[in-house]
């Protein structure tokens, strides 16, 4: 029996809350301050090869854990009608980790490593649990909106901290702190009370409707979301649409994932100044909080497939602008465009697969959307790498002999760029398969 929607206003702004409040450690804590801050603080004296493979080998491993379990998680609370619940709990496991990271000291990288493992299972334990309740506080036509509401409350709440935690980290001594390390490290904390405190008044504003289950002992629920998953995975062929949407969602977030991480990068290997890169991730921030509203009500007037379409096409545009530039201007400007399309991709896939899966599973099947999520950027980086080889060795035997080497890295980083586009081509015409199969089943 599919759970019945609250139709109320509190339960629906309850949930976004909760993107308000957990945003603020994606922004502060995932892109903006650890990885810096692992490098220069809690790696102090390090080789800089040593302390990225360091600081990869953790974020690998929280990543390889959550897109593991996800699935078997989601089950787990379909069965036992936990998925609140879930949320409650690995949202408190992220809280308290970030708040650890305070405590720990300089050099003390394993420590930092642990730490920052455990946040990232909180944070994304609890955001599989958090887009499974979806479909359990909006009625399907809602989704679109609901969902990108979430997403812009994100953009907006995490964007309003991050910029305080940036005038901490430029001006410490307007806090009365001693200097930039010290700021950082409060920062941290600072999350941490903000997606606690937040996150307790989300909880407070919703809840999860009766009939999805009852709970049961833990040893229990973890057999029965075992036996769940693997009767899924069996029954393959009976939700077609939806398995050729996570195929379609993994290739294009893949492209995403890809664009933001090495947007950073490669402003890096232009000389751009830190100042400029954090000046981009607010510039995201702040643009994406409008864009995901905007194409949320676009989701609704156009329909989702036309939507995503548009942003895959634009995505291909910055990708190719980002293969061509030159100037300083032009970062910002992709970053501009990136604000605008990522928060929308985000929520309209949200939005697209929460209409595709049944409403009393949905833990279960967004534990597999959250699983697909945290295996992406690896097609990506990889393909980057090996085109960016190809071309280099390319360019040095049939390129012309007065190449300089720098010249030929550089043109060779710019070609390994553009093969991004594959991703979103390829993604998008994977979802055109997808939607065809789903209104041929109709959906």
């Amino acid at each position: 029996m599919i759970p019945t929607v609250p139709e109320n206003r509190r339960a629906i702004w309850g949930w976004a809350l909760y993107d308000w409040a957990n945003s603020a450690f994606a922004t502060t804590v995932m892109a903006g301050f650890f990885p810096i801050f692992f490098k220069q603080f809690w790696s102090h004296g390090a080789d800089i090869n040593l302390s990225t493979a360091r600081l990869g080998l953790g974020n690998a491993l929280a990543g390889l854990l959550v897109a593991i379990a996800a699935p078997v998680l989601g089950a787990m609370a379909d069965r036992g009608r936990s998925r609140k619940l879930f949320l409650i709990r690995f949202a408190l496991l992220g809280v308290g980790s970030t708040a650890l990271l305070f405590y720990v000291r300089q050099g003390q990288w394993v420590g930092a490593i642990l730490v920052y493992t455990a946040a990232i299972i909180g944070f994304s334990g609890a955001n599989v649990f958090y887009d499974a309740l979806l479909p359990h506080v909006a009625r399907p036509d809602q989704y679109d909106r609901v969902s990108a509401l979430g997403f812009a409350a994100g953009y907006l709440g995490g964007g309003l901290l991050f910029l305080l935690n940036v005038v901490m980290t430029l001006r410490p001594d307007l806090f009365g702190l001693p200097d930039s390390a010290a700021a950082v490290r409060w920062s941290f904390l600072t999350v941490a009370v903000w997606w606690g405190g937040f996150g307790l008044i989300a909880m407070r504003g919703f809840s999860e409707p009766a009939g999805a289950g009852d709970r049961m002992r833990l040893v229990d629920s973890i057999r029965s979301g075992f036996g769940q998953l693997v009767a899924t995975l069996k029954r393959a062929r009976e939700y077609t649409p939806v398995f050729l949407f996570l195929l379609a969602y993994w290739v294009y977030i893949d492209g995403v994932d890809t664009i933001i991480r090495m947007a950073v990068d490669y402003g890096l290997s232009l000389g751009f100044a830190a100042t400029d890169l954090i000046t981009a991730l607010l510039m995201v921030q702040f643009i994406g909080f409008p864009a995901a509203l905007l194409f949320g009500r676009l989701g609704q007037a156009w329909g989702v497939p036309r939507c995503l379409y548009l942003a895959l096409g634009i995505y291909v545009g910055i990708t190719l602008w980002g293969t061509f530039m030159q100037h300083r201007w032009e970062f910002f400007g992709l970053a501009a465009g990136v604000g605008l399309v990522q928060g929308g991709v985000q929520a309209l896939s949200r939005s697209y697969y929460a209409a595709l899966v049944p409403a009393e599973r949905s833990a279960e099947f967004f534990g597999l959307y959250n699983m697909m999520g945290k295996f992406a950027a690896i097609i990506g980086p990889a393909m980057m790498g090996g085109v960016a080889l190809a071309a280099r060795n390319l360019l040095r035997a049939y390129g012309p002999a007065d190449m300089a080497p720098k010249a030929v890295s550089q043109l060779a980083s710019r070609i390994s760029i553009s093969s991004v586009v594959l991703l979103f081509v390829i993604g998008g015409v994977l979802f055109y398969l997808a939607n065809r199969s789903n209104r041929q089943a109709g959906g």
